[in-house]
């Protein structure tokens, strides 16, 4: 009777310490979920505000493609003018030049006594000229720029 009390103790006690190690294990599991709950809570908060930024960031680049294409209009405009100013300083350059020639032979043949040819007489080239010339370097630098900006968005939309 006493080997059988033993006994009975003894799984009593294996029960007891089982149920200890148990209720120390799901203390243990308790914490990890809870540090999870919490990540997740984070994980949330994160996606809400990258989700947040995206739209932000869509928006920006609707506002940027419109002031691009508002740009290019204007742009567009602005090159016709110089374009038709450009056209109109080079022939006015032109006839400024005839007229130099003309004075240049009436000049010489006023101070010679004898009528000059008027092809002869090369004026010196006029600042107009390679102001004319820079301008339009500078429209056919702004319209590669804006090609490149097309570009750029076509790549980027693709």
């Amino acid at each position: 009777m006493t080997s059988g009390l033993n006994l009975g103790v003894a799984i009593e006690i294996v029960v007891a310490i089982l149920l200890a190690l148990t209720i120390v294990y799901c203390a243990i599991l308790n914490r990890r979920l809870t540090r999870l709950r919490a990540d997740e809570e984070v994980l949330r908060a994160t996606i809400s505000e990258l989700i947040t930024a995206t739209e932000i960031a869509e928006r920006a680049i609707l506002g940027l493609k419109a002031t691009a294409s508002e740009c290019e209009r204007a742009l567009g405009g602005r090159m016709l003018a110089a374009e038709t100013l450009l056209g109109d300083l080079d022939q006015r350059l032109t006839a400024g030049n005839e007229i130099v020639k003309r004075i240049g032979a009436i000049v010489g043949a006023a101070r010679s006594g004898v009528v000059a040819p008027v092809g002869d007489v090369e004026p010196e080239p006029m600042a107009r000229e390679s102001t004319a010339r820079n301008l339009k370097a500078a429209a056919e630098a702004a319209a590669e720029r804006l090609s490149a900006l097309r570009r750029g968005k076509r790549e980027a939309a693709a």
